[in-house]
C-alpha cells in the first residue's frame, strides 16, 4: 500500500494566483524591503501589498516580521492589526475584518493536502476573520474556517470548525465557552 507517492504530485494551473516571476518577486521584496522596514512603517509596509496586489485597508498596522505567501490573496479591513511573527498562509484567500486584530504568532492556514490520495492533492480554502474579532497569541487557523464578529480565540488556541460572533472561544480544538462582554464606552 501506498500512502502518499510525491513523485505524482503537481500543483494546479493557476493555484498561485500570479506567474513564477510574480511570486519570485513577491518573495525577494519581501525579504527586503518589507521584513527589514522599522515597525512604525506600516504606510509602507500596506503600500508594498496593495502594489502586489492586496487589498488593504485605512490605518491598518501590520507589523515587519509578518509572512504572506501571495499577498493578492489578502484583504485587510480599516484599523486592522497583524502583530509579530504572524503567518497569512494565503494559498487561498484570507479576509480580516475592519478592528480585527491576529497577535503574534499566530497562523493562519488556507491550504493542506487530501491524504486520502496517493497524489497528494494540494486545496485551498478561504479564511474569513469577520470584524472586531481576536485571535490571541498563537492561534492556528485551520483552512475554510470563518471566526465570528467580535469572537475571542484565546492564546494556543487551535480552530478547526467556525466560530460565533460574540463569543470567547478556548482550547483544542477551539470551542466557544462563553459571552464576549463589553463593560463600557471607551471615551476615545
Amino acid at each position: 500500500m501506498t500512502y502518499q507517492n510525491l513523485s505524482r504530485f503537481r500543483v494546479p494551473a493557476g493555484f498561485r494566483g500570479r506567474n513564477a516571476l510574480w511570486v519570485q518577486l513577491w518573495w525577494l521584496v519581501q525579504a527586503c524591503l518589507f521584513a527589514w522596514s522599522p515597525q512604525f512603517a506600516y504606510k509602507w509596509r500596506n503600500w508594498l501589498l496593495r502594489l502586489f496586489g492586496a487589498k488593504i485597508g485605512t490605518g491598518v498596522i501590520i507589523r515587519p516580521t509578518v509572512k504572506i505567501t501571495y499577498p493578492w490573496k489578502l484583504t485587510v479591513g480599516d484599523y486592522a492589526w497583524v502583530g509579530d511573527d504572524v503567518e497569512l498562509y494565503t494559498l487561498g484567500e484570507i479576509n480580516i475584518g475592519a478592528s480585527a486584530v491576529v497577535s503574534q504568532k499566530c497562523y493562519l492556514c488556507t491550504g493542506s493536502h487530501d491524504f486520502q490520495v496517493e497524489t497528494f492533492d494540494i486545496y485551498a480554502k478561504p479564511i474569513v476573520i469577520e470584524a472586531e474579532a481576536w485571535l490571541a497569541t498563537d492561534v492556528f487557523v485551520a483552512p475554510g474556517i470563518t471566526i465570528g464578529r467580535g469572537a475571542l480565540v484565546g492564546a494556543r488556541s487551535s480552530v478547526f470548525e467556525d466560530m460565533p460572533s460574540g463569543m470567547i472561544c478556548l482550547g483544542y480544538p477551539a470551542k466557544p465557552v462563553k459571552k464576549r462582554q463589553v463593560t463600557g464606552q471607551s471615551t476615545t
